[in-house]
């Protein structure tokens, strides 16, 4: 893309019914509407499909995450945000260039607009009506030319890891910070998802408590392949762990029967029930009497809190710098495990989208899709 100011014509943007999420469409936005000050226009070179954007779309009402790019239809349809790069491609705002490339929360789009504000040399945020009262972070665009962190071959990975892995090291982090609730041991569902592969990768790292994978039969041998787990076992052995030892139970699996199941073998000896993901959505109770279950209620872990929490006790550049060295040492871990599966043009998302909504992708391959279909 050069840096000559263009407006296309149309964009294309995938969206999501809100009430049956494996209702979609692929439709077209006219672009042809003057631009206001601080616009900014963007065009979506890539972006990442995981269950974590699945996850947006269960909680999308409760937590906001429809707001980010709301539909022109807001009651029946919604836009999943996903992790990506982009491109300026038209500007309003004199401190934001056209060209420059950069990371962050987009919709699935072949092209997307923001309210610039909020403007720094590393960054700068969408500041649009819709997003008043969310979460900062979730609204910020990393300047890629000044990301000392920035390796244009960890591109692919990056966008896969780098939302998922934040919460993973920000969960580790809040545990430390509690000491660890008094537990001798974090329990993780849904074992093979990345986002639990990011926390147990950040638990070794720490070498303080050993973590217990929790998976599905068929992901057993690549769950031990990684690792990054003391033990491996499948839903069905959770009766066999010792019901006397202290834990903490990470919940990325979002499946009401197995938390109960849990909360029932451990009782008291469950330090911290944390909820985070939403793979088993399927046997998802939102409504769900949680708080009657033995020992402590479950709670949604909001990262952003976590995140607050360390920029005042260290700094923001400390705290990132932190995270982001540890970012790239699970990146170079996961090129080794979990291989790329490209998806070309934005008229082939759903397919893949579906795949990821019922849980039947390989959880040793990572989805990129490329809306304009550009060959890798």
């Amino acid at each position: 893309m050069s840096a000559t100011e263009t407006t296309p014509h149309s964009a294309s943007v995938f969206e999501v019914n809100k009430q049956h999420l494996q209702t979609t469409r692929v439709i077209d936005l006219d672009m042809s509407a003057p631009m206001g000050l601080n616009d900014v226009l963007l065009r979506v070179d890539k972006f990442a499909l995981t269950a974590n954007n699945i996850s947006y779309g269960i909680t999308g009402d409760t937590l906001g995450y429809w707001r980010f790019f709301p539909s022109d239809e807001p009651q029946q349809w919604g836009r999943l945000p996903v992790m990506g790069y982009a491109e300026v491609v038209k500007s309003k705002n004199d401190q934001i260039l056209v060209g420059e490339r950069v990371w962050g929360f987009m919709p699935m789009a072949t092209y997307f607009g923001i309210v610039a504000g909020n403007v720094t040399q590393n960054t700068f945020s969408d500041v649009s009506p819709s997003r008043e009262g969310l979460a900062p972070l979730y609204s910020t665009f990393d300047r890629v030319s000044v990301n000392p962190f920035y390796q244009k071959q960890n591109e692919d990975y990056d966008i896969l890891l780098r939302g998922l892995f934040t919460t993973s090291w920000l969960v580790n982090d809040f545990m430390q910070d509690n000491d660890y609730f008094n537990a001798e041991q974090y329990l993780i569902t849904s074992a093979s998802s990345k986002t639990s592969i990011a926390l147990a990768f950040c638990i070794k790292q720490t070498a303080k408590r050993p973590a217990i994978a929790v998976t599905a039969k068929a992901n057993m041998a690549f769950v031990m392949s990684l690792g990054c787990y003391d033990k491996v076992i499948s839903y069905e052995q959770i009766s066999e762990l010792n019901p006397l030892t202290p834990t903490i139970l990470v919940d990325m699996a979002g499946n009401k029967t197995t938390i109960a199941m849990i909360h029932q073998h451990f009782g008291e000896q469950l330090g911290y029930s944390c909820r985070i993901g939403a793979t088993h959505h399927h046997n998802l109770d939102l409504n769900d009497k949680s708080s009657l279950l033995p020992g402590p209620t479950p709670s949604f872990f909001f990262a952003p809190s976590q995140l607050s929490k360390r920029f005042q006790d260290w700094g923001s550049a400390t705290t990132m710098k932190h995270i982001n060295m540890a970012l790239l040492s699970y990146i170079a871990f996961c090129k080794g495990n979990i291989a790329i599966n490209y998806i070309n043009g934005i008229e082939k998302i759903n397919d893949v989208y579906q795949k990821v909504l019922t849980g039947h992708t390989d959880a040793s391959m990572g989805i990129v899709v490329i809306p304009f279909g550009d060959n890798k």
